[in-house]
């Protein structure tokens, strides 16, 4: 399924691998943002957590994919808030780099949640902010090769 190079298994051995969004057209949108630096967040229903999705920890290096499993991205947690959905701050949904206000940010995530889950006003997410480390997004990159861009940790 996730077509992960041995080379950057051993690079990030803890590394867990996930796709943003849930389509081809929102996955290749959020990595675009991520690598222009604009989306540094994201979040998760902690029943996906609970139901077999792995916990973000910080510190944790994870590897984004492309909609067809291939990596893209590798990011690492440096913040991490659980709390209610309508105790998200402006700050935390700018942060995530979709939607220029805080409503614009809750019409779009309760329209994402409805669609993968369902969706209350008052269900617990897991917030979480990171970092850029590497950039994985030329085909000689998948295959391990060094020519990536690698950031530098905060």
């Amino acid at each position: 399924m996730f077509k992960i190079s041995a080379a950057l298994k051993q690079r990030y051995p803890a590394a867990e691998a996930f796709r943003f969004g849930d389509s081809a057209a929102s996955s290749e949108a959020l990595l675009s943002l991520v690598r222009s630096g604009k989306k540094t967040a994201t979040c998760s229903a902690l029943r996906d957590i609970q139901n077999g999705e792995p916990m973000p920890t910080i510190g944790r290096r994870d590897i984004a994919l492309n909609w067809d499993g291939t990596p893209a991205l590798v990011i690492e947690t440096v913040e991490l808030v659980q709390c209610r959905f309508d105790e998200v701050t402006e700050a935390m949904a700018l942060a995530e780099g979709e939607d220029d206000s805080l409503d614009a940010w809750r019409k779009g995530h309760g329209s994402y949640f409805k669609r993968n889950g369902g969706f209350s006003p008052d269900m617990q997410i897991i917030w979480e902010r990171f970092i850029l480390i590497e950039d994985l997004g030329r085909e000689d990159d998948v295959l391990g090769h060094s020519s990536s861009l690698t950031y530098p940790a905060a």
